[in-house]
């Protein structure tokens, strides 16, 4: 299904516009036909170099706005408001100017009878699948004000998540950069003066003398060779991770490394069990919310893990031994899921894993941090101890010879 959009006239002869989906241009002009619209252009939103483009130089907006845009549009529709005039509310409240556009234009849109899920769907940067199929559900049940709410719930807490990674990540990164800086400083300022000071010593160099001074020659000499031939490997890695046997195999690599693969997987485990006992507490069916969830997780190996089980459970299985007999989800997940079905509190024993992973992932990153914080610091002395030696060694040299 694709979305496209329209300019044209209502029976009244008043200008419409706005978005529609369909398989194709001529099944979606017959729809709207349907509707009393007689349009002017139908252009496909999906496609077009310029649209490419766009979507490559927009800004995403960040989850914490989605968030909070809809807890606010849900409290309004609890109160009684109309959709569109909530919709407008909640835009005029909001200061990401492009959330903002979304909200008038999706506005605009639901006022001319379009469903909310369909005009949200033009914006599909802004809005993930996760998000329209709840809102479809929402609509389709008559109870939109609750799947916005447990939206908002969930993009909350993918937001507390996500910020807790990066706190966690910034004192490694900011000891990694500026540790690289004082070695590109020492480096490409301070050994090229030394150099030339230690060539002029009469005398046999030290094995560390010479290697530092081979190292700083080959960076002076062909320095932007090594810089050149690094950046074509990085792109040739990156086109190779970016096809599916690459994405695939580095998806692999990222759940086996030590102590990052367990965080990875307990990252995963926890988005596929809180959005799928979101999306089931809204009402979608237990495949279809297989499908959305699936496609959410980052993980080639994962993904493929459920799309197998989701086949299985289409032929009569139940969920816990497909994902058991992956054997890449914990142990934890397939036992609880199992309870769940059994019990019928699928939803909560699901929510539960992922308060669980949650947990689990505070003490992983805690224990990456207690691990990587002295190896750094012991690989940062490593090497600027290495220069302090490699210069020093040949003046006590010179020195005791003098003596």
């Amino acid at each position: 299904m694709a979305i496209f959009e329209y300019r044209g006239y209502d029976k009244a002869g008043r200008k419409v516009s706005g978005s529609s989906e369909g398989n194709s241009q001529r099944a979606v002009m017959a729809d709207l036909r349907r509707q009393g619209i007689f349009v002017a252009e139908l252009v496909n939103a999906d496609s077009g170099s310029d649209s490419r483009l766009k979507s490559l130089l927009t800004r995403r907006v960040s989850i914490e706005d989605l968030a909070v845009a809809t807890r606010q549009l849900a409290t309004l529709l609890k109160a009684g408001m109309t959709l569109d005039a909530a919709l407008g509310t909640t835009a005029e409240q909001i200061d990401d100017q492009q959330l903002k556009q979304a909200l008038v234009q999706t506005r605009d849109a639901v006022k001319q009878g379009q469903a909310l899920h369909r005009a949200l769907a033009v914006h599909k940067r802004i809005f993930p699948t996760v998000y329209l199929s709840m809102t479809e559900v929402g609509e389709n049940s008559g109870t939109l004000d609750l799947s916005l709410a447990n939206l908002a719930d969930l993009l909350d807490k993918q937001a507390r998540l996500r910020s807790r990674i990066n706190a966690a990540l910034a004192y490694p990164l900011l000891m990694a950069v500026t540790g690289c800086g004082v070695l590109l400083f020492l480096v490409g300022f301070v050994l090229p003066k030394v150099t030339q000071m230690l060539l002029e010593l009469d005398q046999v160099l030290p094995l560390p003398t010479r290697l530092l001074i081979g190292f700083s020659t080959l960076l002076e000499g062909y320095g932007w060779l090594l810089t050149l031939l690094l950046i074509v490997v990085l792109l040739l890695f990156r086109r190779w991770a970016e096809s599916a046997a690459g994405r695939l195999t580095v998806d692999r690599w990222r759940l086996k490394l030590p102590l990052a693969g367990r965080l990875n997987l307990l990252v995963a485990t926890s988005r596929f069990s809180r959005t799928l006992a979101t999306l089931l507490g809204s009402g979608l069916p237990l495949l279809r919310a297989l499908e959305i969830t699936g496609k959410l997780l980052n993980n080639k190996v994962l993904q493929a893990a459920i799309e197998t089980a989701g086949k299985q459970v289409r032929e009569g299985s139940s969920l816990a031994p497909p994902l058991q007999k992956a054997g890449l989800f914990p142990a934890m997940l397939t036992q609880m899921i199992a309870i769940g079905e059994n019990s019928g509190e699928l939803e909560g024993m699901l929510g539960q894993v992922a308060d669980s992973c949650d947990q689990q992932m505070e003490l992983s990153i805690n224990r990456l941090l207690a691990l990587l914080e002295p190896v750094m610091i012991l690989l940062m002395g490593t090497a600027v101890g290495f220069i302090v030696l490699a210069i020093l060694l040949p003046i006590f040299q010179a020195s005791q010879s003098l003596g």
